[in-house]
């Protein structure tokens, strides 16, 4: 009998935001996308995730997870993740932020 991977996430961004404030999380979901993004191309693509998932952890990931991780977060459809859908992906990935999201958006636009 087969056995299914599944991936742990424990939700640390909450925990950030207080920590390091609404600037520096944000700060640290685009370092994030930079370091899993293909440098050349400018967006996470499979290849990029592929090979930097190590980095974060995640070298136990199937290619099945790893294109289901893509696609969850590909929202133009271009089998690519920019930053943006990036962020989006992380923020939908995290209970704890998109219940607080409309507090956290508020401090940004009290800082513009």
């Amino acid at each position: 009998m087969a056995s299914k991977t599944q991936i742990a996430f424990e939700d640390f961004f909450p925990a950030m935001i207080e920590k390091r404030g609404t600037e520096g999380f944000m700060d640290e979901l685009c370092n994030g996308f930079r370091l899993l993004m293909d440098r050349e191309k400018g967006v996470i693509t499979y290849e990029s995730l592929k090979k930097n998932s190590v980095v974060l952890g995640l070298q136990g990931m199937t290619d099945d997870e790893l294109t289901c991780m893509l696609e969850e977060g590909d929202l133009d459809g271009d089998g690519e993740l920019n930053q943006l859908e990036f962020c989006v992906l992380m923020f939908r990935l995290s209970p704890d932020l998109m219940n607080g999201s409309r507090r956290w958006l508020e401090e940004v636009s009290m800082n513009e």
